[in-house]
């Protein structure tokens, strides 16, 4: 079974190895024969997630499987809202096998597409996997990879965090963070972050801006547990919406902050 895709580049120049900063169209009908356009995604408010693999490429589905479960807990706040397209680099690779790829690999998530030549191009790839993350009305790249690390996972998140512009948790099993909170919020000059830790341990303080690029970092050892609080001075950053990040271990709490001069 082989499908045809319409192709249409966002971008003046046709060939664009490295560094795409706009979304390449893509519709028509996906590899169970349902209509998809990738640009209604976006337009939607969607994150979409493009994940470029070679057959037989053993390194390719674990990524897939973490970045999946990523995925999977923002929809638990965000339900529907962020959306995985699996592509062969190739364009000789058969629906078949990418439908087969998807469900063997138990890879839900996605949707199964072939003819990914072009698009996997356009993105600067061939590194396998590659991985894309695009967002916005303005169909922008928020996040590109090559080489996959576990970290890129985290890193994705807070994009897509921020691009929804909402307030979520995203825990393990241990609720090592609790009852965040950003007073004032909206802020002018500063604002100061307040939480409560379960464990003693070492804790993490970003503010990232809304394409997940870390503003400012603040790391503190040995942390005891009970209440945390740390100031952040906004004199310096424009006005806009942005993400603080807290970790403490393996635990992480985002909230959304407005800084109004």
């Amino acid at each position: 079974m082989k499908k045809l895709f319409t192709f249409s580049i966002a971008l003046a120049s046709f060939f664009v190895t490295t560094n795409a900063q706009t979304a390449m169209q893509i519709s028509g009908l996906d590899c169970y024969d349902n209509p998809m356009d990738m640009f209604a995604d976006l337009d939607a408010g969607k994150a979409v997630i493009l994940h470029f693999y070679m057959p037989d490429c053993g390194s390719c589905p674990p990524p897939a499987t973490k970045i999946q479960t990523m995925a999977n807990n923002i929809m638990e706040t965000y339900p529907g809202m962020v959306k995985g397209y699996a592509f062969p680099f190739q364009n000789s690779t058969t629906c078949d096998y990418s439908a087969s790829w998807v469900e063997d690999n138990d890879l839900t998530f996605y949707t199964p597409m072939d003819s990914g030549a072009l698009a996997v191009a356009y993105y600067g790839g061939f590194g396998m996997p590659t991985v894309v993350l695009l967002g916005g009305t303005d169909h922008r790249v928020m996040f590109s990879t090559l080489s996959f690390v576990n970290s890129d996972t985290t890193e994705m998140a807070d994009s897509i965090l921020a691009l929804f512009g909402g307030t979520t948790d995203i825990l393990n099993e241990q609720d090592l963070i609790t009852n965040l909170t950003l007073v004032p919020n909206p802020a002018n000059s500063n604002f100061e972050i307040r939480a409560n830790l379960s464990e003693n341990g070492n804790v993490i303080v970003e503010l990232l801006d809304l394409t997940g690029k870390t503003i400012s970092l603040n790391a503190h050892t040995n942390v005891a547990a009970g209440k945390f609080a740390e100031v952040i001075d906004t004199n310096q950053l424009p006005n806009g919406f942005y993400m603080v990040r807290l970790t403490a271990g393996d635990a992480i709490l985002m909230k959304q902050v407005v800084i109004a001069h």
